[in-house]
């Protein structure tokens, strides 16, 4: 046995090197510890092998020797990753051990399948190879093989422990992939000195969810959790889980204008810049009409806003805001606005935070419409996570002054309507949008329920769109039931009759 004994004096420093991927340096907050061993497990398709090749190409930028130990596949196939990415690998040494075919140029190395060899003499040339090249950044793929090779856990743990014994004293930075099965691997967990879990999701309807946690990290903060993840050309793009408490900026807070007097006089003055309102009604009832009139009057002021569109089509969203006299498109043309068609079956929840997040930190988007919520909410695995998404995505806003709009629709027409998820806690004011019968006529009232900024209006009125835009009119006094569908008329003057007759 060897005691050894490390003073202050003889202990190495502890530096941190990026992993190539930018996200996840977000989630290590600062990237891995160098000079240790971490293990990337994940089923296959998760992408090991590509977040293996952006770690060694981040070394090779910063002048690095890159070593890939291939068990599993051959330097053709790694090249043929490679090349999906338009990445050029040329600078790092691959060794391999799946085949007997000839090896990278750049290598002089043994040829081993693993059925034909012992675990002791493959890990031997492993470490004959490191000791030649001398790298700093090293990709063992994969574990799967080497597990195989011993057949009985104590045998690899063993040579697992030696070969992070030798990359200890080789200041080598070692990302160690294997395959995912059903249960974790904790022998490995316990050796490695991190370990990061890529998972793949599949949907019944829609593209796959790929999703990220570290495990475990040794020495070092980092954002634990799930964090959506996508697969794409270029490599691994990971989009941390928002978290609000750490965007706080100062801001100046103010009241705007939503391009209706008679709307503003409703909400107690207008929109608050560091607030969202929750616009709530049925199909058709105008919800989205409502929500262009504020952003229009944002864009006339100078702002810069984002429309991120779910349900409608970009071509009749254009049409129909024309035809009500708020045309958008001068806005998109200039770049004031920003317009964005959302697939939810093909959006990862964490995708689109970071969508919000981009338009607010590096293009100065003041004001945001998201239409709508129920559509988003198709992204989400449950209703449980949707709120608590949104609670961290509407508190972050907020925190960063953006004025939000958010657009939820509601189940029926007259009379009894339910949501699919109740937001409205989670909004700073709540207008509500129904529709009602009134002398053999389908009408439109509005009102607002709640507002934590302002003294609101009270009152029910009658909503009015048409070519000329939108009309508020005058409090229903007389009416009761208003919000049921079927109001009934106890007053001494017929004024919907009156409104009905100016129509006519």
């Amino acid at each position: 046995m060897i005691e050894t004994s490390l003073s202050r004096e003889t202990r190495k420093p502890t530096t941190r090197i990026s992993t190539g991927v930018a996200g996840l340096d977000d989630i290590l907050c600062g990237g891995l510890t160098a000079q240790r061993v971490y293990l990337v497990e994940g089923s296959p398709g998760t992408g090991k092998t590509t977040l293996g090749l952006q770690f060694l190409l981040e070394g090779v930028a910063h002048g690095q020797r890159g070593l890939y130990i291939t068990l599993s596949e051959t330097a053709d196939e790694l090249d043929a990753v490679a090349q999906s990415h338009n990445w050029d690998i040329g600078k790092i040494t691959v060794f391999e051990l799946a085949n007997d075919n000839s090896l990278h140029p750049d290598a002089q190395q043994s040829v081993f399948h693993p059925s034909e060899v012992e675990l002791g003499e493959t890990t031997k040339n492993v470490m004959d190879r490191v000791n030649e090249l001398k790298p700093l950044r090293v990709v063992f793929d994969s574990l799967s093989e080497m597990r195989l090779l011993a057949q009985n856990p104590l045998r690899y743990r063993r040579q697992i422990l030696a070969l992070k014994q030798f990359f200890a004293l080789r200041d080598c930075t070692v990302l160690l992939l294997d395959d995912k099965s059903n249960s974790p691997d904790q022998q490995l967990h316990s050796i490695a000195h991190g370990v990061i879990s890529l998972e793949q999701i599949a949907q019944e309807f829609g593209k796959e969810r790929r999703r990220v946690n570290v495990i475990k990290m040794r020495g070092i903060k980092f954002r634990g959790g799930y964090h959506d993840y996508i697969l794409q050309t270029g490599g691994l793009k990971i989009f941390p889980r928002l978290v609000a408490a750490e965007h706080y900026r100062q801001f100046e807070t103010h009241i705007s204008s939503t391009g209706l007097e008679s709307f503003d006089q409703l909400l107690g003055g207008g929109l608050v810049a560091g607030t969202n309102s929750l616009i709530v009604g049925p199909s058709g009832i105008g919800k989205t009409t409502v929500s262009v009139r504020c952003l229009l009057t944002a864009l006339e002021r100078g702002e810069k806003a984002s429309f991120y569109l779910f349900d409608e089509g970009l071509g009749t969203f254009f049409t129909r805001s024309a035809s009500m006299d708020m045309d958008l498109r001068p806005y998109v043309e200039n770049g004031q606005l920003a317009i964005q068609h959302i697939d939810p079956a093909e959006l990862a929840p964490g995708e689109f935070a970071q969508m919000l997040r981009d338009a607010v930190e590096l293009n100065g988007v003041q004001f945001i419409v998201i239409d709508s919520l129920n559509a988003y909410l198709q992204a989400m695995p449950g209703e449980h996570f949707l709120t608590l998404q949104m609670h961290e995505l509407l508190s972050y806003l907020n925190q960063q002054g953006v004025t939000t709009v958010l657009v939820l629709g509601q189940h029926g027409l007259i009379g009894e309507v339910r949501t699919d998820v109740d937001l409205s806690y989670l909004s700073d004011t709540t207008v509500l949008l129904r529709f009602f019968e009134s002398n053999g006529r389908l009408r439109r009232a509005i009102t607002v329920i709640k507002s934590r900024t302002s003294n609101h209006m009270l009152t029910i009125h009658e909503l009015q769109l048409g070519s000329g835009g939108i009309i508020i009119g005058a409090a229903l006094e007389g009416f009761e039931g208003v919000l049921t569908g079927l109001p009934t008329y106890r007053g001494t003057t017929p004024m919907l009759v009156e409104v009905a007759d100016e129509e006519r």
